[in-house]
């Protein structure tokens, strides 16, 4: 069992990089779409409130939404590695298959419960 240890460090180095990188994106683009630090996005208050502006302000919003549950799972990711449970299902406690690790290094259930949600 040691040497399984020792090949599933540099692994799990080597997602813990990818999904840092993937935090410091989602960062990027939320402070692009200028979420500020109260948490909302930031618009300027001189900005005529036309339809368009505020078609644009819910589309926004949308997307701010979607970004930060997606830094929420890397986040989420990124503890199981700090606590030795990142690449095993929480569901059923099996190991995430490779493939699907390389695909979504976020997920916190294999394919096989992934599916049955």
């Amino acid at each position: 069992m040691a040497s399984d240890a020792s090949t599933s460090e540099p692994v799990t180095a080597d997602y813990r990089a990818i999904l840092e990188r993937e935090r410091a994106g989602l960062a990027h683009q939320l402070a692009e779409l200028g979420h500020g630090d109260s948490g909302g996005l930031n618009y300027d208050s001189n900005f005529a409130d036309t339809s368009q502006v505020t078609a644009e302000r819910g589309e926004a919003e949308a997307l701010a939404g979607e970004l930060k549950d997606a830094l929420a799972e890397v986040e989420a990711a990124l503890a199981r590695v700090d606590n030795g449970t990142y690449g095993r299902c929480a569901r059923c406690g099996q190991a995430i298959g490779p493939a699907r690790l390389e695909a979504m290094p976020a997920a916190q259930l294999c394919i096989t419960c992934a599916s049955r949600s």
